[in-house]
């Protein structure tokens, strides 16, 4: 499975950026490999409109099964989403990367 995380860093340790379509990273682990592969998102900053619908097209590419986000999606890259059958965990605004993936493994987090 791989699990994508909005992300201020690219390792476990990174805290998770709670913005959705402004994160600076995209995080993806691969359960499988046991590996991360990271998409620096930081130009996303110069976007004056779109960022989220713009985010959830790097996310469609990189192809992840979960997204686990702090506040989650707005209005228009919600719908994106949806149609790329991507379950949505929020509520890991305030943990490391390690920390959200340890509860959505728990089944703590709020799926939207």
């Amino acid at each position: 499975m791989k699990i994508a995380f909005t992300t201020k860093g690219e390792k476990w340790e990174s805290m998770i950026d709670p913005r959705f379509g402004r994160t600076e990273f995209i995080l993806i682990y691969e359960e499988e490999k046991d590996a991360f592969i990271s998409f620096d998102n930081r130009d996303i900053e110069q976007e004056a409109h779109g960022a989220g619908p713009k985010t959830s097209q790097v996310i469609y590419d990189l192809k992840p099964d979960v997204l686990i986000t702090g506040n989650g999606p707005g209005g228009n890259a919600a719908s994106i989403l949806e149609r790329m059958n991507i379950k949505i965990f929020t509520g890991a605004g305030n943990m490391t990367v390690k920390e959200a993936y340890e509860a959505y493994k728990k089944g703590t987090l709020k799926e939207f």
